[in-house]
C-alpha cells in the first residue's frame, strides 16, 4: 500500500499536461518545506521527536504447495518481514523552535519564487 502511495505522484505526473508538470516542479520545494514544518510542529506539540526504525519479524504462516502428481498440500512455514516502527527520541525544544522559525522564513522565500515560476509556466504552456 505504501509503495502505491509513493508511486501515485509519478503516475499523476505522467498524465499531467506540460503546464501542470512545470507548476508541480516549481512547487516541489514548497511542498517539501510544508512537510518539514508539519513534522517540526508535531515534535513541538508532543514534546519529543519520532524516529523510524526497521525491525525484522519472523511470522509463522501456512504455506501451500503442489506435488509432482498435482496434489495440493499445506505445511507450516515462516516468512520474514521488515516492519517500520516509530520510536520516540528526546529533542532540544528550543532548537526545534528555532528550526521551525527558520523553516517558516525559508518557506516564505520559496513560495515567492514558486509563484513567479508558476506564472512563467502558465505563460510558457497556455492551456
Amino acid at each position: 500500500m505504501r509503495r502505491l502511495l509513493l508511486a501515485l505522484p509519478l503516475l499523476a505526473a505522467a498524465c499531467a499536461t506540460p503546464q501542470e508538470q512545470c507548476i508541480s516542479r516549481a512547487l516541489r520545494d514548497v511542498r517539501t518545506l510544508d512537510g518539514l514544518i508539519a513534522e517540526t510542529r508535531g515534535n513541538l506539540e508532543r514534546g519529543y521527536g519520532l524516529r523510524t526504525e526497521q525491525e525484522v519479524v519472523v511470522r509463522n504462516r501456512r504455506c501451500s504447495g503442489t506435488t509432482s502428481s498435482g496434489e495440493q498440500f499445506v505445511y507450516p512455514c515462516q516468512q520474514t518481514e521488515t516492519v517500520d516502527r516509530r520510536v520516540p527520541v528526546a529533542l532540544d525544544l528550543q532548537a526545534e523552535r528555532d528550526k521551525l522559525e527558520s523553516l517558516l522564513q525559508r518557506r516564505q522565500r520559496e513560495e515567492a519564487q514558486a509563484m513567479a515560476q508558476s506564472n512563467a509556466c502558465r505563460a510558457a504552456y497556455p492551456e
